[in-house]
């Protein structure tokens, strides 16, 4: 039966992007076949396979090491706090274990482009991916760089070729932007969600951008448009560098806190507020409207107003808001395991409402012409982003 769901999900999301096609007869079919039935492989292949068990514990592994590493750093800095005890030990201060190991991350991917190490890895990658997906050199190049530097950072690699590129190739670059997460805080993220989940939707969104992108925004690129040139970044010391990206990861680490502090406290009124009026809360409601997209993204009927509900504090919120919820109900037991991999896959991206302020802001901090060409197409970048993470979670849901 959930392969029939997952099936008529596919058509939704599909419809979906179709009907908010910018060119339907320019859509390539043979490289989105090729695409979604890679996505399905690969999913199968992290999920139901002693190889992709061993891959996603290797990689797990390595961060939770890389996550008590940090530990040391917090502990010295941080060590004198006091923390409540519980019956299983010490309670969790969220701040502290969870967005503090941003900053240690982010030094880590600092020393990796200094060595010159990540650069090789996100063009060669990217290389790769533009001869399956039929786009743009630049275009492959953009979304690995997004998974590992961020989607404020990684318009600064490609900053010469910004005011060059035309709507539609921009688009796509803000695209993959959005529908992908930055590696600094891919620990943290493990830290709420399941981590084989986390993995898995790293690899899939990488995929389902360019699915989705293809069919929104169909174009093909000329052999003479098709260069990828990576802006170098300023030469700096090795200590220079290093106090730049520890700084970066601390300023993300407040900004994430600042906008939790904010977003959870609106919600809380909201809820009341609503409760109040209507005898039901915000999140309820919302939770109401998402239920048939979570149920044709295969989470069983009587669990969809609860994911719809988690689904749409993303979608307002972020990502980091709609975990935390997650995590509460995975440790209170209250949903299947099929739904809370299906959500987890889902909540791994950037599609949020902030999202399109923080990439329009980004191009324009670069381009202002374009920043603002950015910000006109926000919501259709939201539109897609979400799809993108529907898409994924549907092909996760065929393997659980």
């Amino acid at each position: 039966m959930h392969i029939l769901i997952a099936l008529l999900g596919l058509v939704v999301v599909f419809a979906l992007a179709f009907v908010a096609s910018n060119g339907r007869k320019k859509i390539r079919y043979r490289p989105l076949i090729v695409m979604v039935v890679l996505q399905a492989l690969l999913a199968f292949l992290l999920l139901n396979t002693v190889l992709g068990t061993t891959l996603i514990t290797a990689f797990s592994n390595t961060f939770e090491h890389l996550l008590g590493y940090a530990k040391a750093g917090i502990g010295f800095v941080f060590g004198g706090l006091t923390r409540n005890e519980t019956p299983d030990g010490p309670a969790t201060v969220f701040f502290l274990d969870v967005l503090m190991p941003i900053v240690f991350i982010s030094a880590l991917i600092g020393i990796l482009q200094y060595l010159r190490i990540l650069p090789f890895i996100i063009r060669y990658i990217g290389l790769v991916l533009s001869k399956i997906n039929g786009m743009g050199k630049l275009e492959s190049y953009n979304a690995v760089a997004s998974a590992i530097l961020g989607q404020s950072e990684v318009f600064i690699s490609v900053k010469k070729q910004i005011g060059l590129l035309p709507k539609h190739r921009l688009y796509t670059l803000c695209a993959s932007a959005m529908s992908t997460v930055s590696m600094s805080i891919v620990g943290a993220y493990m830290g709420l969600i399941p981590p084989k989940y986390v993995v898995t939707a790293l690899v899939l969104n990488l995929f389902g951008g360019f699915i989705i992108a293809s069919i929104i925004n169909p174009y093909k690129v000329t052999p003479e448009e098709d260069i990828l040139e990576v802006q170098e970044e300023e030469k700096q010391s090795f200590f220079e560098m290093l106090g730049e990206y520890i700084m970066d990861g601390f300023k993300v680490a407040i900004v994430v806190a600042a906008m939790l502090i904010g977003f959870v406290a609106l919600i809380a009124m909201l809820n009341g507020i609503f409760a109040a009026i209507f005898g039901i809360s915000f999140q309820e409601m919302l939770g109401y409207v998402f239920s048939p997209f979570a149920f044709v993204m295969g989470i069983p009927w009587n669990e969809a107003v609860t994911a719809g509900s988690i689904m749409a504090t993303k979608l307002m919120t972020n990502e980091f808001t709609a975990m935390f919820e997650l995590k509460a109900l995975i440790e209170a037991g209250s949903l299947s395991d099929r739904t809370i991999g299906i959500v987890s896959v889902f909540l791994v991206s950037f599609a949020n409402f902030s999202s399109i302020g923080i990439i329009a802001g980004a191009v324009k901090g670069l381009h202002e012409k374009q920043g603002n060409v950015v910000a006109r197409f926000g919501l259709k970048l939201l539109y897609g982003a979400t799809l993108v993470s529907m898409l994924s979670a549907i092909i996760v849901g065929l393997f659980i």
